[in-house]
């Protein structure tokens, strides 16, 4: 037999979750046969070309509309992703074994404590980041054509984009490990670490576009600007002349205080002007994060799941150890 083959706790861990496995290898080859289908449907009708010449799908073109809704879909999927084989991790693969006593078996077989963790670890990480890695390759198949009107800076593809995915499913394996250690109880461990991960998840996207500082550009006020190089604004307003941010909400709640609004055909727009002009916020402001951000930021949040990862599985081994020496 090859040397590759796996052996011991690495093997019994396959032959236990095949099934599972081969559920992944079907998820992967679904969603290719999916996303596929729909790009080979997308391509069936022209784009239309806009007066510089640019290409964009025609309106006729209901491939492109599904792929986008699909896509949608697939990002939502990648999110969730980390919960799953999280809540895998901690429920069936280590909280089943203590609630079912069968690690007792497997304790009986020459194997450590330790090793007989390490090995579950191992290969469900590896089996993760694979089919992560798959279905990363899927969705950019999809992605190339649907990110024809943006929105790389969205959840779903900024984490299935990225190297932030990859950090995301190794905390979950780890949370999941320590879960399932200190819980040993399967439902009870699926749903904490689907709560733990949820909260990681949540905290990080709400904070992940604070990791830089914001980049700002002014100009008249009027039509908001532009973003350069497909930037992600942040924050927009008006600016006074001695550069101070100015909230527009003050001419609106004078405005609204003026009799007779009700009356006037613009809505009193042409008040709202006045008590801009009045108040010297002729220039406007826009906070965006350039798209020389993405990567960095991805690489400082993966960085901090690494540090949650290191952290979670340290203490998984050591909780091991102080039961089971």
């Amino acid at each position: 037999m090859s040397t590759l083959a796996l052996k011991g706790p690495y093997w019994v861990t396959v032959r236990q979750y095949r099934r599972t496995l081969w559920l992944a290898v079907a998820a992967v080859l679904v969603s290719l046969s999916v996303i596929g289908g729909l790009r080979i449907w997308d391509a069936q009708t022209p784009d239309q070309l806009l007066q510089d010449g640019y290409p964009i799908p025609s309106d006729e073109n209901r491939g492109f509309r599904v792929l986008q809704w699909a896509m949608e879909y697939a990002g939502g999927g990648m999110i969730l992703l980390p919960l799953l084989v999280g809540a895998f991790v901690a429920g069936p693969l280590v909280a089943r074994e203590f609630e079912s006593g069968t690690y007792k078996l497997s304790l009986t077989q020459s194997v450590s404590p330790a090793a007989w963790l390490r090995a579950k670890l191992l290969t469900t990480t590896s089996a993760a980041l694979l089919a992560a890695l798959a279905l990363t390759g899927v969705f950019r198949i999809g992605w190339e054509r649907a990110a024809i009107f943006g929105g790389a800076w969205d959840p779903g593809p900024y984490m299935a984009t990225g190297v932030v995915l990859f950090a995301y499913l190794l905390a979950a394996v780890a949370v999941g490990a320590l879960l399932g250690l200190l819980v040993r109880r399967t439902l009870v461990a699926m749903a904490a670490t689907g709560l733990v991960m949820g909260v990681v998840l949540l905290v990080l996207g709400a904070y992940r576009w604070s990791f830089l500082p914001v980049k700002t550009i002014t100009g008249p006020a009027g039509p908001t600007l532009w973003t350069p190089d497909n930037g992600l604004m942040m924050d927009t307003g008006l600016l006074t002349a001695s550069g101070a941010r100015f909230d527009r909400s003050v001419c609106w709640d004078e405005v609204n205080r003026t009799p007779g609004l009700d009356g006037m055909e613009d809505g009193g727009m042409k008040l709202f002007d006045r008590c801009l002009t009045r108040r010297g916020a002729t220039t406007q402001y826009v906070d965006y994060h350039p798209w020389s951000h993405f990567w960095p930021t991805q690489l400082i949040e993966s960085g901090i799941l690494l540090a949650l990862a290191a952290l979670a599985a340290y203490a998984a081994f050591r909780v091991l150890r102080a039961r089971h020496p």
